[in-house]
């Protein structure tokens, strides 16, 4: 391990009209500095995780991080972006800093405001995390582009309403007890399953009920060497970082299979030197329900067109031998874009470190992440172990 977690912070998601990409990220980066009780002026590096497309008008934001503390002038600040894994890739280029020795104490925001863009224009700037050529025109934007997964795994693997219901229920359940959470209330399985004028259909077999919040909001991190952190008050560990790359076109490759999605984890896992079984919880990205369930199987829990069995068989269950999105996960907590990668790691640090209040699980020692950009094309793992 190279690197850790050793301060945090994490802003309620949901529609934050009064608020602006400044004041999110300043409220953000100034608690977690904060947490982790260094100064402003400790932090050698700033790495600003923000996807935007036109959600804002100020386009140029990795400065902005600056207006937290006058102390901060002068620091590297980057803006960095990968689609929906955005949040991850400014992780990710936080904990490569540190691996080279460029910093010591790198400090990580993720933000996005989306709710003050008209509802037309949100669908248009998702859209452009998918290749133009091929689904610039398909109707319902993004939630389309996953509408014809879905109906494709159909087709292939017969009618999944069942336990894509099972995962919009299970997350808005655990959502309930997530104080960040933009949605907490425990919908149901039958009203997640069944089509109502308050749960229409969106896209293909997709249900409201299927698609995550749009959303305002951000977290950060404080990052830190290995030798700095056991001096810290809490660390939580990389024990494995992994992205993989996928092709932009769902045309050059079997989109059942969210190859991008498996090749991470397979490294992760390896570098880790574990396996699927030893990990405590996994919080993944589950944009819509039907990309939960198939990454069930590229991440190897179940064989391929067997995503089911995970839900019949209560394994994501917070009980369950795998728990899988104890927050609420996208689908109740919302997803911001930029910030979304920066709160999965939040959150599951704060569980390491026993401080997920009443969404904390029993003695984790393990916690992976799965983040994704576009449709299983921009692929990021961590493993986090708590240190101390």
């Amino acid at each position: 391990m190279s690197a850790a977690i050793v301060g945090w912070s994490h802003l309620p998601f949901g529609r934050h009209a009064e608020e602006t990409v400044e004041s999110l990220i300043v409220k953000a980066a100034s608690a977690a500095i904060a947490d982790a009780g260094i100064a402003p002026g400790d932090v050698d590096e700033i790495v600003l995780g923000h996807f935007n497309a036109g959600f804002s008008a100020q386009d140029f934001t990795a400065a902005l991080v600056l207006q937290a503390d006058d102390a901060l002038r002068f620091k590297p600040a980057t803006r960095v972006e990968n689609a929906c894994a955005t949040g991850s890739a400014a992780v990710h280029q936080g904990v490569k800093s540190i691996a080279a020795k460029t910093a010591r104490v790198v400090l990580v925001v993720g933000v996005e405001q989306m709710t003050t863009t008209p509802g037309p224009e949100i669908g248009k700037n998702l859209l452009k995390a998918s290749y133009l050529p091929e689904d610039g025109e398909i109707p319902a934007g993004f939630a389309g582009v996953f509408g014809k997964i879905a109906q494709s795994y159909f087709q292939k693997y017969g009618d999944q309403s069942d336990a894509l219901a099972a995962i919009a229920a299970k997350n808005h359940a655990n959502g309930v007890k997530n104080p960040f959470a933009q949605m907490r209330k425990d919908l149901g399985y039958d009203f997640c399953r069944m089509e109502s004028e308050k749960n229409p259909f969106v896209a293909g077999p997709l249900k409201r009920t299927d698609c995550s919040l749009v959303s305002d909001g951000a977290a950060a991190l404080v990052l830190t060497d290995m030798q700095t952190a056991m001096g810290m008050k809490k660390a939580i560990g990389f024990r494995a970082t992994a992205h993989a790359q996928d092709f932009l076109p769902m045309s050059k490759r079997d989109i059942l299979k969210f190859e991008g999605c498996s090749v991470a984890w397979a490294r992760a896992l390896q570098s880790a030197g574990i396996t699927l079984d030893d990990l405590s919880f996994v919080e993944t990205h589950d944009c819509f329900t039907i990309a939960e369930l198939i990454e069930y199987e590229a991440m190897g829990l179940t064989p391929e067109g067997q995503g089911a069995i995970a839900l019949k068989e209560g394994w994501t269950r917070p009980d369950g031998k795998l728990p899988v999105n104890v927050s609420g996960g996208l689908k109740a907590k919302g997803h911001p874009i930029g910030a979304t990668g920066v709160s999965m790691h939040v959150i599951t640090a704060m569980q390491l470190a026993g401080e997920a209040g009443d969404m904390q699980l029993s003695s984790p020692e393990l916690g992976g992440i799965f983040n994704m950009g576009g449709a299983a094309v921009a692929n990021y793992v961590s493993v986090l172990q708590a240190l101390k």
